[in-house]
């Protein structure tokens, strides 16, 4: 049930985007609204989305946070969460990610996965997924909480779109099929040590999981995933923090790598 007016709704909205267009911190949300519910949450991160939506940007994408026991563990929430992807996030392989265009990154290896068929909720299951699924790739995504020492609760993630900021996609692509998706192996090196590794199966028991969990989710909302979506499934490793000047690449098992650089 929301416990927040559209007024408020539409507020909080503002005050987060602009932190995030802006990159500076702020203090989690529930602080001053302790009473917010989860649907208020999901509610500010889609009026952030419809004033991205107004001003012309495209949404390229969702993608699923918190979907890994380490990273669950890590931020202390219980739940993963979604948000949205924005044409701007997208880096390419190789590229540079302006530090000062943001407030304190790091940096997560994952699956993207792409779909050739609508999936819809409630009660999408791995099976609906790989049968929907057009292909597999890389992608890195660069996570960037707008909250003061990135520490949150769960209803001001979500209503910080899960913390989106930039992401890096390309590789090999691969159907699902040609995969053994819970143990294929991600290796992350930031200047030239490896200071994460990890298996497929961290992410919700398997990858695939977490794009029917997505698709359960956005039912209780009447939205689906449609055909041709791209959709990122969550930490495989924990996120490691970045600074100007680091370079890293992440090597995929079967699937390539992928770089960038923080300027």
């Amino acid at each position: 049930m929301s416990k927040l007016t559209q007024a408020q709704i539409e507020h909080l909205a503002e005050h987060l985007e602009t932190a995030e267009l802006e990159a500076y911190e702020v203090t989690k949300i529930t602080d001053d609204y302790p009473e917010m519910s989860y649907q208020d949450a999901f509610d500010i991160q889609w009026e952030i989305r419809r004033r991205k939506e107004a001003r012309g940007t495209k949404i390229v994408g969702m993608k699923m946070g918190l979907t890994s026991w380490a990273k669950m563990a890590q931020m202390g929430v219980e739940h993963p969460c979604y948000g949205f992807l924005a044409d701007y996030f997208s880096v390419p392989d190789g590229g540079d990610i302006k530090f000062d265009e943001l407030i304190h990154p790091k940096i997560e290896a994952e699956l993207a996965f792409v779909t050739k068929q609508e999936l819809k909720g409630p009660g999408c299951h791995i099976g609906d997924v790989l049968r929907a699924t057009d292909f597999v790739l890389p992608a890195v995504e660069v996570i960037d909480s707008r909250y003061q020492d990135f520490k949150f609760d769960l209803k001001s993630v979500i209503a910080d779109n899960s913390s989106s900021s930039r992401f890096i996609t390309g590789g090999r692509m691969a159907e699902a099929s040609e995969l053994d998706l819970k143990t294929l192996g991600v290796v992350m090196e930031v200047n030239g040590e490896v200071v994460q590794t990890g298996a497929g199966a961290a992410v919700l028991g398997h990858p695939a999981a977490s794009v029917a969990m997505l698709a359960n989710m956005l039912a209780e909302r009447g939205e689906v995933i449609p055909a041709g979506s791209f959709i990122m499934i969550g930490a495989i490793t924990a996120a490691v923090p970045v600074q100007k000047g680091d370079s890293f690449v992440v090597h995929y098992q079967g699937l390539g790598s992928l770089s960038g650089r923080v300027v």
